[in-house]
């Protein structure tokens, strides 16, 4: 018999084979036409960016804002939904799958969504001739990585709150200035001495550093292990944080 946690996968893996199509277009296609049209359009009056094309240097950015966002969107209403409207979480639980069972199957299948948008993402970019380093092969462990620091705490927080409307909070103020403001369109060290801070604390500039380290061979700002330390950290705190609020959740 399946461990639990597989069985916890399985079950959203099953879930997925009926809304896959709805996911095509942002998960695949999006970020390829953003790309083109601002790693090539607006690339082409750019320039260069720390002496790489910008194309090239905002590949790293797009990806790791990929696995970010699709990370922040499915661990909204899906994990909200579990707890308030279909109680599924509740049907699971009065099983033999513990909490750390479905945390664990839940972040499993985060991981799979992520890594699938990740290795197309990389083969048509490489087709392209965006690739500059071979290390670029390193990019799918780091957004397994940076997808699990961020979908942990979001998934504690959507376990948390009782109404959905807290979550274009969380997209407001969290997810977009992340997105704008963490090394994907622009350098960090253009940003004003006082704002740069919290670009460092966002667990997606960590992400960017290093997918950008390994697909265009530069050398990130903190040591690799400073950037895979501090996002190890968030995810461990994150778990830590969503086992309790799925066993208070889970007293209701």
């Amino acid at each position: 018999m399946a461990h639990p946690a597989v069985a916890v996968l399985e079950r959203h893996l099953t879930l997925y084979k009926r809304l896959w199509r709805a996911s095509l277009f942002s998960s695949f296609v999006l970020p390829v036409l953003f790309l083109a049209s601002i790693g090539l359009g607006v690339g082409g009056y750019v320039g260069q960016v720390q002496g790489v094309p910008y194309v090239v240097w905002i590949v790293p950015g797009v990806l790791a804002s990929t696995a970010f966002q699709m990370a922040v969107g499915e661990c909204t209403y899906s994990v909200f939904g579990e707890f308030r409207w279909n109680r599924g979480a509740h049907a699971m639980y009065a099983t033999r799958v513990s909490v750390w069972d479905m945390i664990g199957g839940w972040l499993l299948y985060i991981v799979f969504r992520v890594e699938i948008a990740v290795v197309v993402f990389l083969a048509v970019v490489g087709v392209f001739g965006a690739l500059a380093s071979p290390w670029a092969v390193l990019t799918p462990l780091v957004a397994a990585l940076l997808a699990v620091a961020v979908a942990a705490p979001v998934t504690a927080f959507s376990a948390t709150i009782d109404h959905d409307s807290y979550f274009a909070l969380l997209f407001r103020f969290v997810m977009i200035p992340s997105t704008l403001f963490a090394g994907v369109f622009f350098p960090v060290e253009q940003l004003p001495g006082l704002v740069r801070p919290l670009a460092y604390v966002s667990p997606l500039w960590h992400g960017v550093e290093l997918c950008r380290a390994a697909t265009a061979g530069a050398s990130p700002p903190w040591p690799v292990w400073a950037h895979a330390g501090y996002l190890l950290v968030f995810a461990a705190l994150g778990v830590w944080w969503a086992g309790y609020a799925f066993r208070r959740r889970l007293q209701d």
